[in-house]
């Protein structure tokens, strides 16, 4: 992950748990979000106490939109919501690419 990449920050107004979704490219070439949607925290993983980090493969289309996803890793529980959430972000138009998304989801301190 480098230095540039984009993150941001939510913290849940149930739950009490702060969630960064990180960009890290896969063919090379970094596509700028233009609306980026945060993973809500799924009520049972919060009453479990269910924390971990969510990556999901993104295969984003020529227009900006999200073609298709893969869960690379992370807690079933959390998956859902995160790909869910990835599913509608939007990008600059541009050639088809890649990327990976990193969900973190853990308490806040």
């Amino acid at each position: 992950m480098s230095k540039g990449m984009p993150r941001c920050w939510l913290a849940a107004v149930l739950g009490a748990v702060l969630l960064s979704g990180t960009a890290m490219w896969g063919d090379g070439g970094a596509r700028k979000v233009k609306t980026r949607v945060e993973p809500s925290y799924p009520e049972l993983a919060r009453r479990m106490n269910v924390i971990g980090t969510v990556r999901i493969e993104v295969v984003i289309a020529s227009n900006g939109t999200v073609k298709t996803t893969r869960p690379l890793g992370g807690h079933p529980l959390l998956i859902q919501s995160a790909n869910d959430a990835v599913k509608k972000w939007r990008y600059e138009p541009g050639p088809e690419s890649t990327a990976i998304i990193e969900f973190h989801f853990r308490h806040q301190e």
